[in-house]
């Protein structure tokens, strides 16, 4: 798979070198000539040029990319090289880095977004998720459908422990996708059981994740009934 990162700064750099070890090809984009440092990944392309300009895009020749992701730390530029990538050169997945959550509502389908991640937000998800038993949080958005990835760690005292994943009558456009359980990552199935501590993992419509919140969280009925 062929990727054009914008922005060759750390975070750039760093998403080169973990899609490179995973056997992807890299192209990184940056107009100032001190971020051109080839021998940080030296098995990425390296093209010094400004990322918002059409001809730097051609010379890139972004059709040819499966992803683009617009990693600098300016959240114009991210949405600029969102919108060309989309529009002009109709590449398939586009993620784009936000650096200020109050801009978040601008990272969608409108600006050529496909995933935004919001690198505050993560950061602060993730320690609401290490303090957090039982309240839903959310790592990432997704602009397509107005869909969350979000996780919830199954209480001692949910009415849900021990029950059969197809038993379970989940809230419409919510789908659990993985559940994590002490080192496994599970696949779940129809005939996989919940257990006390696991943490799930879900893509949920927003509108339905208070719902979400509230059938995980419900404690067990003291003679032990749901």
């Amino acid at each position: 798979m062929r990727v054009a990162i914008a922005g060759a700064g750390a975070v750039g750099r760093s998403i080169a070198g973990e899609l490179l070890e995973n056997g992807h090809e890299i192209l990184l984009i940056d107009k100032a000539p001190t971020a051109i440092s080839v021998e940080r990944v030296p098995m990425a392309e390296w093209l010094l040029a400004d990322a918002c300009e059409i001809t730097s895009l051609d010379e890139a020749a972004l059709q040819r990319c499966n992803v683009v992701i617009a990693a600098t730390g300016d959240d114009k530029v991210n949405l600029v090289v969102s919108l060309l990538a989309k529009t002009e050169y109709g590449v398939p997945r586009v993620v784009a880095r936000v650096n200020n959550p109050k801009n978040e509502w601008l990272f969608n389908e409108s600006w050529g977004v496909d995933v935004a991640v919001s690198t505050p937000r993560l950061m602060s998800a993730l320690v609401e998720e290490a303090v957090s038993v039982g309240d839903l949080v959310r790592l990432l958005r997704f602009s397509h459908g107005d869909a969350n990835l979000v996780e919830l760690t199954l209480p001692e005292e949910s009415a849900l422990a021990g029950t059969q994943v197809g038993d379970v009558q989940w809230p419409e456009d919510t789908s659990l996708v993985t559940i994590i359980r002490g080192t496994r990552v599970l696949t779940p199935s129809r005939e996989d059981s919940l257990e006390a501590g696991d943490e799930l993992l879900f893509v949920a419509a927003q509108a339905r994740e208070e719902q979400l919140e509230d059938l995980l969280s419900a404690r067990r009925r003291p003679d032990g009934l749901v």
